[in-house]
C-alpha cells in the first residue's frame, strides 16, 4: 500500500515539475492564440497577397503565381479553403497581420532583420538580390554615390534598411523618398514612365518585368541574394509555423518545390533588350491579324503559348523556309505536315493548325507520369528535336541518378546529346540538344512576354498614344491571313 501512495506522488511531482516548466507556453497563460487551431476550426486559411506576375495574378478567372499555388496547397495541407486578399503595397500586408484580418503574407517578401523581430518567417522558397533600376535611356550609374535624381522606393520594403546601413557606412549625403500607394509592380512601371528617376526591386520581379518593359535597367546590384520567406504575426502560437515547416519539408521531398521553381523562375536568364523589344512591336504591329487563328487553334493550352512558339519558329513570318526544307509559320517537315493533312505549309491557318495539331499529338504520346504542367515543355523539346531524343535525355536523366519526370532535370541533360561520350549510350544517338534546351526556354520567356504585355495593354487608357513597348500604337484591324 504504501509502495502505491509512492507511486502515486512520485507521478504527481513528476507533472507538478512538467507543468511548472510548460507554464510560460500554455496558450491561456501567455495570451497567444493558437492559429492553427483558429484556422482549422474556421476552415478557411486567410493570406495577404500582392498582384504580380510571381506571386498572385487572375488571369481567364483562373488564379496563378508561385505564391498563390504554394498557398492553394498549403491550403489542401491543413484541410482548408484558401481565401485571398490582394492589397496595393507592402505595408498593407503587414497591417493585415498586425490587425489579425490574415493569417500568413505570401507575396514574395524578403527575410530582414528588423522584420524578423516582429514577425515570424517561414521556410526560404527561392532568394533574391536588391538591384537599382533605372530606364535604358538615361545615364547609367555605377554606385549610389553617382544618382542624379530621385531614389524612390517602396513604403514597408526591406530596401529602407539597406539604404540606411549604406548611408551610415558609405554614402553619408545618400536620400531617397518613400513610395506609400505603389507596388513592386506599379513603381518599376513609374521608372519605365519617366515619372520616377531610380528605384531599387527585386532581381526576380525586375527579370520578369523586363519581358514587358524592356526599357527597364539594372544599374547594379545593391546586395547579395537573401531568402523569401512567408510571414505570419510574431504573437502567435509555434503551432502554425510547425505546420508550414512540415508542409514545406514534404514539397521539398516530393519533388513540389523545385517543379514550383522551374516553372515560375527556371526559364529566368540573360535579357536580351533587342530582342524582347523586336517581339513586343512585332505583338503590337503584326499580332493583330494573326491572333484569331491562333485562338481558333489553340488546344489544350493558351493560344499565347502557340504564339510565342510560332515567333521562335518563323518570327511570324508565313513564308519562312530553313535550309533543312522546314516552312512556314510553324515550320513543320514536309513529313509532319503531309501526317497532318497540311497541304500549304505557307499558308498561315493551314500550317498554325497542323502546328498546333502537332503539339498536341506530342503532349498526349509522352509518359503519363509526367507532371500536367510541365507536359508542355517536354512536348515542346520533342517538336524541336524529335520525341525520340528527347527519350534518350531522359534515359540519360535516369542514368545519372536524376528524375525523367523532372522538366529541371531533364533540360540539363539535353546538351549531352551532342557529346560523343554521352549521345554513344543512347538508342537514337547524335542530337542538336543544346538547340532544343534554348528553344524551350525561349518560348517560354516569349510566352511570359506576351501575357504580361497584353494584361498591361487592357490597363492602358483607351486614347493612350503608347503601348508599354515604348512605340505609337496604330489600330490594325483583325483579319484572316491567307497565302
Amino acid at each position: 500500500m504504501k509502495c502505491i501512495k509512492f507511486n502515486y506522488f512520485f507521478i504527481g511531482l513528476v507533472t507538478l515539475l512538467l507543468a511548472s516548466a510548460l507554464w510560460p507556453a500554455l496558450p491561456w497563460h501567455t495570451g497567444k492564440q493558437d492559429s492553427l487551431a483558429q484556422i482549422q476550426s474556421r476552415g478557411v486559411l486567410r493570406i495577404s497577397t500582392l498582384n504580380s506576375v510571381l506571386t498572385y495574378q487572375q488571369v481567364k478567372d483562373q488564379s496563378r503565381g508561385m505564391d498563390y499555388e504554394l498557398a492553394k496547397r498549403f491550403a489542401d495541407y491543413l484541410g482548408v479553403k484558401l481565401v485571398v486578399t490582394v492589397r496595393p503595397n507592402i505595408k498593407s500586408l503587414f497591417n493585415d497581420l498586425s490587425e489579425q484580418h490574415s493569417d500568413l503574407l505570401a507575396a514574395g517578401l524578403n527575410w530582414d532583420e528588423q522584420r524578423a523581430q516582429k514577425y515570424v518567417a517561414g521556410p526560404a522558397y527561392y532568394s533574391t538580390s536588391q538591384q537599382l533600376v533605372y530606364r535604358v535611356d538615361k545615364p547609367r550609374p555605377k554606385s549610389l554615390n553617382d544618382l542624379q535624381g530621385t531614389l524612390s522606393i517602396l513604403d514597408g520594403s526591406t530596401f529602407a534598411s539597406t539604404l540606411e546601413t549604406e548611408k551610415t557606412h558609405r554614402y553619408p549625403h545618400l536620400q531617397w523618398v518613400t513610395e506609400k500607394h505603389l507596388g513592386p509592380q506599379q513603381i518599376l512601371r513609374e521608372v519605365v514612365e519617366g515619372k520616377i528617376d531610380y528605384t531599387i526591386a527585386d532581381s526576380a520581379t525586375v527579370e520578369m518585368m523586363q519581358r514587358i518593359y524592356p526599357k527597364l535597367a539594372v544599374a547594379f546590384t545593391v546586395t547579395q541574394e537573401q531568402p523569401v520567406n512567408w510571414y505570419i504575426a510574431g504573437n502567435k502560437s509555434d503551432s502554425l509555423h510547425a505546420a508550414m515547416l512540415d508542409f514545406f519539408s514534404q514539397l521539398n521531398e516530393q519533388g513540389t518545390l523545385a517543379r514550383l521553381e522551374e516553372k515560375y523562375l527556371g526559364h529566368s536568364g540573360h535579357f536580351d533588350y533587342v530582342d524582347t523589344r523586336s517581339f513586343l512591336q512585332a505583338v503590337d504591329t503584326r499580332l493583330p491579324t494573326l491572333k484569331p487563328v491562333f485562338k481558333k487553334y489553340a488546344q489544350n493550352f493558351d493560344w499565347q503559348l502557340l504564339a510565342a512558339m510560332a515567333w521562335q519558329e518563323s518570327h511570324w513570318d508565313p513564308h519562312a523556309t530553313s535550309p533543312t526544307g522546314v516552312r512556314g509559320i510553324m515550320m513543320l517537315t514536309k513529313t509532319t505536315a503531309s501526317s497532318l493533312d497540311v497541304n500549304n505549309r505557307l499558308d498561315t491557318e493551314e500550317s498554325i493548325r497542323g502546328g498546333s495539331e502537332y503539339l498536341q499529338q506530342l503532349i498526349q504520346r509522352l509518359p503519363s507520369d509526367i507532371p500536367k504542367d510541365e507536359r508542355v515543355w517536354f512536348a515542346l523539346a520533342a517538336y524541336n528535336i524529335g520525341l525520340a531524343h528527347l527519350m534518350d535525355a531522359r534515359q540519360l536523366t535516369v542514368n545519372q541518378g536524376a528524375d525523367p519526370n523532372s522538366w529541371s532535370d531533364v533540360k540539363v541533360r539535353l546538351p549531352l546529346l551532342s557529346k560523343k561520350r554521352y549521345y554513344s549510350q543512347t538508342t537514337y544517338g547524335y542530337a542538336r540538344g543544346q538547340e532544343a534546351y534554348n528553344y524551350v526556354e525561349k518560348v517560354r520567356k516569349y510566352n511570359l512576354s506576351l501575357v504580361g504585355y497584353l494584361q498591361e495593354m487592357e490597363q492602358l487608357p483607351l486614347d493612350s498614344p503608347h503601348s508599354p513597348s515604348g512605340i505609337a500604337i496604330t489600330p490594325v484591324e483583325p483579319q484572316l491571313v491567307m497565302n
